[in-house]
């Protein structure tokens, strides 16, 4: 089992900045994937960034450039560091773990980006 507990969310203007933080805790193995989806109203949930224990990275091209995922293995913590945020921004965002087959998710964190 994991648990995950996601921080960091808020509103910011657009054009601002947001760091968001996944800590997770209980059984984390070394092939362990995690990273962040986001949903916004109305819309499916969609990838935002993964990355692996060994610290590959995978990004929707969208987000590129201006989105980072980045992994800190001994704090089984991943933490999502979001830039030149936009209004289409706005989403709960979610961090989940993937491992044996098996996706785990935190509670989500809402992003609000004002124009």
């Amino acid at each position: 089992q994991v648990q995950l507990v996601e921080s960091g969310g808020g509103l910011v203007q657009a054009g601002g900045s947001l760091r968001l933080s996944c800590a997770a805790s209980g059984s984390i193995f070394s092939d362990t994937v995690m990273g962040w989806y986001r949903q916004a109203p109305g819309k499916q949930r969609e990838l935002v960034a993964s990355i692996t224990r060994r610290g590959m990275k995978n990004y929707v091209d969208s987000m590129k450039g201006r989105f980072t995922i980045s992994r800190d293995n001994a704090k089984n913590t991943v933490y999502l560091q979001m830039n030149s945020l936009k209004p289409e921004d706005t989403a709960v965002y979610y961090c989940y773990a993937h491992q044996f087959g098996v996706d785990y998710w935190g509670q989500g964190t809402q992003v609000t980006v004002s124009s």
